[in-house]
């Protein structure tokens, strides 16, 4: 059974995404100084980095100067849309995890509506916080620590 949990790599990923914005200006990043920053294994970040690399999210640069940067400014990225990267569905049950719907119980199922809801509801939130409404929150609430 599918539980509606964000897993480890999901939130690490977002860690990691939320570290970069908050270092843009500082040009590449090298994955040992985000693994420090987040206390997160750099091994465990070069998994989420492959995942990355494929969406086109981060720009690599290898060599002495090398590290990792955003791709685009952190408004461009939302929650949902790194989630859905290292989760794959976020629907809360499987028969809405790609469309269109193709349960044979579609027609007549009186609970389709409640996922279909909930649904609507977790998707417009995570996809309505970018990487830097994170940001802005922190800095906003003045804290020294944040937590993911």
């Amino acid at each position: 059974m599918k539980e509606l949990r964000i897993s480890t790599k999901g939130r690490y990923a977002l860690r990691m995404l939320v570290d970069l914005a908050e270092h843009k200006d500082d040009g590449f990043i090298a994955l040992k100084d985000i693994a420090a920053r987040q206390v997160i294994s750099k091994k465990y970040l070069e998994q989420i980095v492959a995942i990355l690399n494929h969406s086109n999210i981060l720009r690599t640069n290898r060599g002495y100067q090398g590290g990792y940067m955003l791709a685009q400014a952190p408004e461009k990225y939302t929650v949902g849309q790194i989630l859905r990267l290292t989760e794959g569905s976020l629907s809360p049950v499987t028969c809405m995890d790609e469309g269109p719907n193709r349960c044979n119980r579609r027609g007549y199922c009186k609970t389709l509506p409640i996922w279909q809801g909930l649904n609507k509801v977790m998707t417009g939130y995570l996809d309505s916080i970018t990487l830097q409404d994170i940001l802005n929150d922190y800095r906003t609430a003045g804290s020294d620590e944040y937590s993911i």
